[in-house]
């Protein structure tokens, strides 16, 4: 049975701020390339990881009698996070060895997957496999779920995307357009706005760092209100964006960014705006809406296709340079999707 060495990104301990390179570590292990015998799991190699700012959430302290969706990390343990894989050897009948496939791996060359049921296969290689961490992957299926679920968009409506040119924002921001919505986006630089405007399509688009007054900014681009907020950020953008909605507008709450590295989150102050302008404000998570990855997949896969979604990543080459990536999450760092390549094959 062969066993090879295997480089591993490990979480050295918990934190709180902003994260940093130093708080995980490469290290140098060994892993037999052959599943136990008579055991489920999937023994896979990891050719692209993942950088999504969910992971910060999971690197503090878990408090007692708090709940969340994920596992956080503990000490010691090898970082893990969405990934592309080949399968090397299968010990569970519905993966083999040479498929491709997707979902929670590690932050290492090799990984044994002991519940490769949270594996999707992949079923389609005449797109990059990197869109599978993203446009074609867990963000591809939140953002499609967000807006036609949560949102239930009708043509013509005013939609608003904070966080716009990450790997979920850039993709609502191509779902609205294509449904015939008027849509805008906020980003962190001058060169993220101008992809908004000229390679997604966005109608406007504006610096968040450059403005003063978010509550005259937004009211500057709707005139008429917002309809649906696609919320990536929170903060004072959130409650910028409630004095701006429109009666009945829909606010789908995927993520919070401003929020993540600090001690103290702070407030809401406008909640008040749900009752008067009868606003449904609604938080959700990819994973409960995968009943709908067949349909998603295959519409996003003929969008692209037919180039009438593009998509953009940000890439670095090498397992060592994944910490770095994941901590350049919250400063802005990255143009579009984060995404590690490990191997090419």
């Amino acid at each position: 049975m062969a066993e090879v060495s295997n480089k591993r990104i490990l979480f050295k301990e918990y934190i709180t701020g902003a994260p940093k390179e130093s708080d995980m570590v490469q290290t140098v292990g060994s892993i037999k390339l052959k599943v136990p015998e008579g055991s489920n799991s999937v023994l896979v190699k990891n050719l692209y990881l993942s950088c999504d700012p969910y992971m910060r959430n999971l690197m503090n302290e878990p408090m007692e009698g708090e709940e969340s969706y994920i596992l956080p990390f503990f000490p010691g343990q090898v970082v893990t996070g969405f990934g592309v894989c080949k399968v090397v050897d299968s010990g569970h009948p519905n993966f083999k060895e040479g498929d491709y496939v997707w979902g929670i791996t590690g932050w290492e060359e090799y990984s044994l997957v002991p519940s490769p049921e949270a594996l999707f296969k992949i079923p389609f290689t005449d797109v990059p496999l990197s869109y599978y961490t993203g446009l074609l992957g867990m963000p591809g299926v939140t953002a499609y779920a967000g807006f036609h679920e949560i949102c239930k968009p009708k043509k013509g409506e005013y939609v608003y995307v904070s966080a716009a040119s990450g790997a979920v924002g850039q993709i609502v921001g191509q779902y609205a357009k294509l449904m015939g919505c008027y849509v805008v986006g906020s980003a962190g630089s001058k060169e993220k706005v101008d992809l908004l405007k000229n390679k997604f399509g966005f109608d406007e688009a504006f610096n968040y760092k450059e403005e003063t007054d978010l509550v005259a900014t937004l009211k500057k681009y709707f005139p008429e209100g917002i309809d649906i907020y696609f919320e990536n950020v929170g903060g004072p953008m959130l409650d910028a964006a409630l004095l701006n909605m429109r009666v009945k507008g829909r606010i789908a709450v995927c993520g919070l960014i401003s929020q993540y590295n600090l001690d103290k989150p702070e407030g809401v102050h406008n909640l008040f705006m749900l009752i008067t302008k009868r606003v449904t404000m609604t938080g959700f998570i990819s994973m409960d809406h995968y009943h709908c990855y067949p349909e998603f997949v295959e519409k996003t896969r003929n969008y692209i296709k037919e180039g009438k979604i593009v998509y953009v990543e940000d890439t670095v080459e090498g397992l060592e340079n994944a910490p770095a990536a994941l901590v350049g999450l919250f400063s802005g760092r990255n143009v579009g999707k984060q995404v590690v390549l490990v191997a090419r094959e």
